[in-house]
């Protein structure tokens, strides 16, 4: 039986060797992979649409391309990794000597053996990456240079997924999907939404979730300038990326700092005991930056295990499936599992017999921790739900000030409501 390590770890595997983008057939060949997994709905926005302050680009699609020397060895290959073209490449058929070519070459010189990630979304360019060590052993001559590609007018592609709750406020939890073979950045990301989804989809949640699965930057921008007047409905939100090296946890605040979001990742990451590292928030990373700018100014974090550049391989051919690990990531899900465990549960009561300390032995409250390992903490969990049930205070002020666990406190408040001591 597999782990959901293991599920997640094959996930990336399967989706490593598409070509992806911030547009075209690689992010919805992506897409598609993962409706297998779960329902998406799909969204094409048109290219030229206004988007905030942005634009919809042209949308670019690749075929084929190489770099073959005078006997039409192709020396370097896309065919063999999606990482060897400049991204959004403009199409070009030409022979070349090596001096002219360099200036399109794309290198590591510290790391000669791998392979760097580059684009040019926005700038009308062409290009190849190869390892320093390949460029090295190509003898000057004449090259024969061809990229298939097109850019032309089509769409840009994101998907949505949802999780119906009890209440129409939402999570949003975001992962971008425009980096071609990349597995830490953001395919682990990628998986870990999937299955996070999956598990909440077992249960009815309290808020609704809402997975968002987009090309970075101008998919969150489109994703924001569609929903605009449906945003006030977002209460909390995460970006998942860069979720499945063997580096710490790491989070990043919102914008705000003191959203809800932050206490309850802050609180879950301190008492969890997994090594880990909380940033404040700066407006450059993933696309938290897009959430919380300030016309939105939504409580979005970020979690990742080491943040975006943090490590050698980051834009790299080495950032390949060997380098996530199926651990690893379950203890990214863990953790997201954990965060929205205390954001569903986490309430304001008042207290509903406030004079004194209410009876509990006659409503048979005692009598139903007899058989807990915990009594002792339960017990008094009731005693500080009672306290702090003033309609101010939350659960999580509870468990932090009492020093209890948030489950013990919560489960305590639902005996206490479930006797009519307390009401939301």
């Amino acid at each position: 039986m597999t782990t959901p390590g293991e599920e997640m770890h094959a996930l990336v595997e399967r989706l490593y060797p598409l070509c992806r983008s911030i547009t075209g057939d690689g992010v919805r060949a992506t897409l598609d992979i993962v409706g297998e997994y779960i329902p998406l709905q799909v969204h094409e926005v048109p290219t030229g649409t206004r988007v905030l302050d942005w634009t919809v680009p042209q949308e670019w699609n690749i075929r084929d391309a190489y770099v073959a020397d005078a006997s039409g060895r192709r020396v370097v290959d896309f065919a063999a990794s999606s990482l060897h073209v400049l991204g959004y490449s403009v199409p070009v058929a030409a022979t070349l000597p090596l001096s002219e070519l360099r200036g399109h070459l794309h290198t590591l010189p510290e790391h000669p053996s791998w392979v760097p990630y580059r684009t040019s979304y926005y700038t009308p360019e062409w290009g190849f990456c190869l390892a320093q060590e390949t460029l090295d052993a190509l003898p000057d001559g004449d090259y024969e240079v061809r990229i298939d590609s097109t850019l032309a007018d089509g769409h840009l592609t994101y998907a949505e997924h949802v999780v119906p709750g009890e209440v129409a406020d939402e999570v949003i939890v975001s992962c971008h999907v425009c980096h071609p073979s990349l597995a830490n950045d953001n395919l682990a990301g990628v998986a870990v939404a999937v299955h996070l989804a999956r598990e909440l989809a077992e249960r009815t949640p309290y808020h609704t979730y809402r997975f968002v699965f987009a090309p970075g930057t101008i998919g969150a921008i489109t994703w924001l300038a569609r929903n605009a007047e449906r945003i006030d409905r977002v209460k909390h939100g995460l970006v998942l990326a860069c979720a499945g090296d063997r580096g710490r946890l790491t989070y990043k605040r919102s914008r705000r700092g003191d959203a809800e979001i932050d206490r309850v990742m802050r609180y879950v990451l301190e008492t969890s005991g997994r090594p880990h590292h909380i940033k404040e928030f700066t407006p450059y990373g993933y696309d938290e930056r897009q959430y919380c700018s300030p016309g939105f100014d939504l409580g979005v974090g970020s979690l990742s295990r080491t943040p975006y550049a943090g490590y050698p391989e980051y834009h790299t051919s080495a950032d390949n499936p060997d380098f996530v690990s199926p651990e690893a990531m379950e203890g990214t899900l863990a953790v997201c599992r954990e965060a929205f465990a205390v954001l569903d549960r986490d309430r304001r009561y008042l207290n509903l017999s406030p004079y004194g300390e209410p009876q509990l032995g006659r409503r048979g409250l005692y009598d139903s921790l007899g058989g807990r390992s915990d009594a002792k903490q339960a017990q008094m969990a009731m005693l500080w739900v009672l306290s702090l049930s003033d309609g101010e205070h939350g659960l999580l002020d509870v468990a932090e000030r009492a020093g209890l666990p948030f489950d013990t406190v919560a489960d305590a408040a639902d005996a206490l409501r479930a006797a009519g001591l307390i009401k939301a």
